[in-house]
């Protein structure tokens, strides 16, 4: 048996468009059903959703029958985390609040085993290598493996450059709502001055050579990053998703009963 190619980081390398959504409902069902939905990339979000290493494990389960390549954001940058998710068989990770170059140097090594990294030999027995059946794993591993970093404060967007140009780094994430908080304007992705930081966080990153990511729940906004040159963009999440579908349905009905207004009635959904 042999690596499987990661189609998300040959995506990336060629700078074909990505279109992705955050999985954030913490379910293997949920993500298989979006795996099947027709976007390229979709992220587990361990960050800010409710996830843990098992439940993670499910969905990336759950997602390999799917066209989807999955992304596991972890909840923070550090190694043994990175260890554990690697050998349950996450490929793609992306890590958030990485403020430096030489944060970024730091977790290259984690993916990357020894004399290159350090991560723990331990993947013969773990998912990662197929339970020991794909005998050059840990030769090959790196090959398939895919690390992206969010640049989401002021900080890292001035060490930007450096940040991108890290050899081992396949990609940059910008943090729009994080960054936009950390410039004293939360919540106001759409103010002028957070848009020119991403503007200018886009192009550095193209021209370091790397692709440049994002997530926003903004149509026009996405568009604007792919036309700027934003290989994967990320245009919503599950959670919200199927709550408005949700709140749309409730109110074709509510709007319905005896002294209902109507207002706001859609016509379809």
């Amino acid at each position: 048996m042999t690596l499987a190619p990661n189609a998300f980081k040959a995506a990336l390398r060629d700078r074909r468009p990505q279109i992705g959504l955050w999985l954030a409902m913490a379910d293997a069902y949920a993500a298989e059903l979006a795996g099947h939905a027709g976007f390229d990339w979709l992220v587990i979000d361990g960050e800010h959703g409710p996830n843990d290493l098992r439940s993670i494990l499910a969905q990336l389960q759950a997602l390999e029958s799917s066209p989807s390549e999955a992304v596991v954001r972890l909840p923070v940058g550090e190694t043994w985390m990175i260890k554990q998710a690697l050998d349950i068989g996450a490929r793609s990770l992306l890590i958030p609040m990485v403020d430096s170059a030489e944060q970024a140097e730091a977790l290259v090594r984690a993916v990357r085993y020894p004399p290159h990294g350090l991560r723990g030999m331990g993947a013969t027995i773990a998912r990662a290598s197929r339970f020991g059946t794909i005998p050059d794993y840990a030769a090959n591993a790196s090959e398939e493996i895919c690390l992206v970093v969010q640049a989401e404060s002021r900080a890292a967007m001035a060490d930007l450059e450096r940040i991108a140009a890290v050899d081992g780094i396949d990609g940059v994430f910008i943090g729009p709502a994080d960054l936009a908080a950390d410039m004293g304007l939360p919540g106001q992705l759409q103010a002028p001055e957070v848009q020119a930081v991403i503007e200018t966080g886009i192009a550095t990153i193209l021209a370091a050579g790397k692709p440049a990511g994002i997530l926003t729940m903004d149509e026009t906004l996405n568009r604007r990053y792919l036309e700027l040159g934003a290989t994967f963009v990320a245009v919503g999440a599950d959670v919200t998703a199927f709550s408005a579908a949700l709140r749309r349905l409730a109110t074709i009905y509510k709007s319905d009963q005896p002294g209902a207004s109507g207002e706001g009635k859609p016509s379809s959904y």
